[in-house]
């Protein structure tokens, strides 16, 4: 519903604009980008740098949307935050900042939450050895408990040596089994 409400107001200001032409020469021309929402800033050849790409991948964009720097300002064109960052990282590149000094400028400017990954070293180092101490300790719990519970249950045992262990063989009881078995093949 949003979508076809923009759709119409987009086609309205466009006819708008062309309708003053009686030739139609300038038909499907757009005149005033900023009719149809917010203008964006062209691309510059810095852009689309693979270097400063993979910066902007390392760095987390403040707007909310838990995405990094480049995909944030390639994938949601309605944040006003990420072009800003892009444009800040772009800068301090061609001052000729390397990799990781524009990284330690955006933690000094915006703190730590400006990397994706924290820095494991201090307390972070807890974040990156905590969970797998932890899936290592209770996955060695849960092989304990199996293992006593199969030990404890006589597991390994084949079943007749288990039925033989629980009840003594008798005369008596093996003529009983002879004769349900006869009844049974007859």
């Amino acid at each position: 519903m949003l979508l076809t409400a923009g759709l119409a107001v987009a086609a309205k200001a466009l006819h708008a604009q062309t309708a003053g032409s009686s030739d139609g020469s300038s038909a499907g021309r757009l005149y005033d980008p900023g009719a149809v929402g917010r203008p964006r800033v062209p691309t510059a050849p810095g852009d689309a740098n693979s270097a400063i790409q993979a910066i902007e991948q390392k760095l987390a964009c403040h707007c909310g949307c838990t995405l990094d720097i480049f995909t944030c300002r390639t994938t949601d064109f309605t944040c006003t935050t990420s072009p800003r960052l892009h444009q800040e990282v772009v800068a301090l590149y061609q001052d000729g900042a390397g990799a990781q000094e524009i990284l330690d400028a955006f933690v000094a400017k915006y703190g730590e939450e400006a990397l994706m990954a924290p820095e494991p070293r201090g307390f972070n180092l807890a974040g990156y050895l905590v969970p797998g101490f932890l899936i290592l300790l209770i996955g060695s719990v849960i092989a304990w408990v199996i293992g006593r519970r199969f030990r404890l249950s006589g597991g390994g045992a084949d079943p007749a040596t288990r039925v033989a262990e629980l009840e003594p063989a008798s005369a008596e009881g093996e003529e009983r089994l002879r004769r349900a078995l006869a009844e049974v093949e007859d």
